[in-house]
């Protein structure tokens, strides 16, 4: 059975265009690409004493499970350059799950939908690009409804 997810990609080292570009273009033969929003440029959140971010949303298919799928983009990252870092702070690329179907996964490991998704701009701009009335399944809410509830300062168009 296939499965639509929505991942958050973000990246504030290097050439960040060219990281976000890269990612989704290695998510093949995985993931099929279904939606991308725009490219936004984004203040950092959380640790503030670093570069903007980019950041993007796709829409994409793909016959993994969500553990299966998590172990692929965790591979992804590191063959794309991630190395260890500490939380919220600079990164080469960063790849989220932000839902699987309308699944609630909640293990050490994973935690489905992004547990900390609805208070983040940086991904609720762009993910309203492509679902804005996706509805959250613990919380209720639209992307669009939740978007209302953040403060959206700072967030530009890149390209």
């Amino acid at each position: 059975m296939d499965h639509i997810v929505y991942l958050a990609f973000g990246s504030n080292m290097g050439d960040r265009l060219a990281n976000l570009k890269m990612a989704v273009g290695n998510l093949a033969p995985q993931m099929s690409l279904k939606a991308k929003s725009q490219v936004y440029e984004t203040p950092p959140w959380g640790y503030k004493n670093q570069p903007a971010f980019l950041n993007q949303v796709i829409k994409a298919e793909t016959y993994l499970d969500a553990p299966a799928l998590l172990k692929h983009l965790k591979r992804l990252e590191k063959a794309l350059g991630r190395e260890p870092g500490f939380e919220n702070g600079p990164r080469l690329i960063d790849i989220d799950i932000l839902f699987f179907d309308d699944e609630i996964v909640d293990t050490p490991a994973l935690t489905i939908p992004h547990p900390r998704l609805h208070e983040r701009a940086f991904v609720l701009v762009p993910l309203a690009d492509i679902a804005p009335n996706f509805v959250h399944p613990i919380l209720n809410k639209t992307v669009f409804e939740l978007l209302a509830d953040v403060d959206q300062s700072g967030i530009a168009i890149f390209e």
